[in-house]
């Protein structure tokens, strides 16, 4: 199979379950908002592995505590998305980053990509 298919099945499943009640419960409002503020001010920004990371670095042991919790609730996202579609998880995660998150940037977000972080 070529690799631009798997990606898109990946992305496809990992898309259903975004809008499931499980990846609802894969992170909690509080670290969704610490999250959030973090990626407005750039300091925290989306890889294109699919998880978050420090774009600057970072010294709230809360921020990186949801940083952590919300990057383990991808991790069985795109756990499941691989299994359901017969790819990596790594594959998974980066076909979410393509097809899912990197559309999902608001301006002014920082995101990581060919090595450096750059500004949407």
């Amino acid at each position: 199979m070529k690799f631009h298919s798997i990606l898109s099945l990946a992305a496809g499943a990992l898309a259903a379950l975004a809008l499931s009640s499980a990846a609802a419960m894969a992170q909690s409002p509080a670290a969704k908002a610490r999250v959030d503020e973090a990626k407005a001010a750039c300091v925290v920004g989306e890889q294109a592995d699919g998880y978050l990371g420090f774009a600057k670095p970072a010294a709230d042991p809360q921020l990186k505590a949801a940083v952590d919790e919300i990057n383990a609730g991808r991790a069985a996202l795109y756990r499941e998305a691989a299994a359901k579609n017969g790819v990596t998880p790594e594959a998974a995660g980066a076909a979410a980053f393509v097809q899912v998150v990197q559309l999902k940037l608001k301006p002014g977000e920082c995101f990581k990509s060919n090595g450096g972080w750059q500004k949407k």
